[in-house]
């Protein structure tokens, strides 16, 4: 029987939460780290026991810590912070450090980006906020990072190396969302392994199909009167999530800031799905494993209330792609429920029926066995959740 392993960041530490195939009696094992921001964790498709982590303090700053063997034990694979610059003072580019590179387009350094008043602020590395290892080799992996960059490691987390053709890609332009201006989304493809997608918050979607050396941005559709007047603006837009079925890889699902949106071909165009969701804002979104016209968002009633309607905790399914949505409740607090869930924080697993689960600011992990239909808590008063992913054991 399978069994399925969720990896949860929160602000205070990670958990790794376990159960069999029937996915009704949990084991948690943690904190992790405790005391840290952990912003995410995620497992390598090639090797399961390889576990990345992504740990934060604002006062000892960024280490990525690396597992061989399930989560239960850990190690910073990198170098010294002291050994990152060569004699002259350049950057060695070789380290468990995060160093911006220049253009290659100018071989210039990308020095600046927009800020809030539309001046320009000096690039400034402060968080990794997504890891994504490669799906065949358990070596190499991406992060995605705040300032809005997107690295790569081929030697399991131990140096790191900017991909700069995606700052290169009107980078001047982009600025910080009310969270800061990161990378949070990375989509891979086996089908395509040199196609790659990522989002940035506030900048938008941005497709590579040479591995990451070039980039364009993919944002033709997206209407966003609120945070940017210009609607045929090629980027500016605060996307949140977007998402794909590893069999339908030129479908996408996008929840944006206000509204939630889909491309039908690989992102060339959008077209709003909202429908008659409560709200059309929010943060996750997500595929079911074996349906690909299956997609799950959590509406929140607004980016200055970031807490479902009415107090009630809801997950919205479509079946249909986002033609209408229905409401998921069962097992889910109705009332006097202001939680809110992150962008990462929603995962399925493969396991037949779909397994869903989702972390909640409020510390709760929520588990679905049935595909949604119906909802159980797995634990309760954890640290606020930041990152949820999970895996399907054999």
């Amino acid at each position: 029987m399978s069994s399925v392993r969720l990896l949860v960041g929160t602000k205070k530490g990670a958990f790794i939460l376990t159960s069999d195939g029937t996915r009704k009696r949990w084991e948690v094992q943690g904190p992790h780290f405790g005391g840290w921001e952990l912003y995410h964790l995620n497992a390598s498709p090639a090797d399961p026991d390889r576990i990345y982590a992504s740990q934060t303090s604002s006062w000892f700053g960024q280490v990525i810590q690396r597992s061989d063997d399930g989560g239960k034990t850990w190690n910073p694979p990198g170098t010294k912070p002291e050994d990152l610059m060569g004699s002259d003072g350049a950057p060695k580019g070789a380290s468990n450090m995060f160093l911006y590179d220049g253009s290659t387009e100018t071989g210039q350094p990308l020095t600046t980006h927009q800020w809030y008043d539309g001046t320009q602020r000096p690039w400034e590395f402060k968080r990794v906020w997504h890891l994504e290892p490669s799906m065949t080799d358990p070596d190499t992996l991406y992060a995605g990072v705040e300032d809005a960059a997107l690295f790569k490691s081929t030697d399991g987390g131990k140096t790191w190396l900017e991909l700069a053709g995606l700052r290169s890609t009107k980078g001047q332009l982009w600025q910080p969302g009310a969270g800061g201006m990161c990378l949070h989304t990375i989509l891979l493809n086996t089908g395509q392994p040199d196609r790659m997608f990522v989002a940035i918050s506030a900048a938008g979607v941005f497709r590579s199909d040479d591995a990451g050396q070039t980039w364009r941005p993919t944002n033709k559709g997206l209407r966003s009167k609120y945070e940017l007047p210009d609607p045929d603006a090629e980027v500016g837009h605060c996307v949140h999530c977007i998402a794909i079925h590893p069999e339908r890889p030129q479908v996408l699902f996008m929840q944006k800031h206000w509204d939630v949106l889909r491309s039908d071909d690989a992102g060339e165009s959008w077209q709003e799905i909202s429908g008659d969701l409560p709200s059309d804002f929010g943060f996750p979104i997500a595929v079911h494993a074996h349906e690909p016209d299956t997609v799950y968002v959590v509406p929140i009633k607004s980016d200055s209330e970031h807490y479902p309607p009415e107090g009630k905790l809801r997950v919205y399914r479509s079946k249909t792609g986002g033609n209408d949505w229905e409401a998921l409740t069962k097992g889910l607090p109705q009332q006097d429920c202001y939680v809110n869930v992150l962008r990462d924080a929603m995962a399925v697993d493969e396991i037949d029926p779909c397994g869903i689960y989702f972390g909640t600011t409020g510390g709760q992990v929520y588990g679905s066995a049935d595909g949604g239909d119906s909802w159980e808590p797995i634990v309760r008063d954890l640290p606020a959740v930041l990152s949820v992913e999970v895996q399907t054991l054999p």
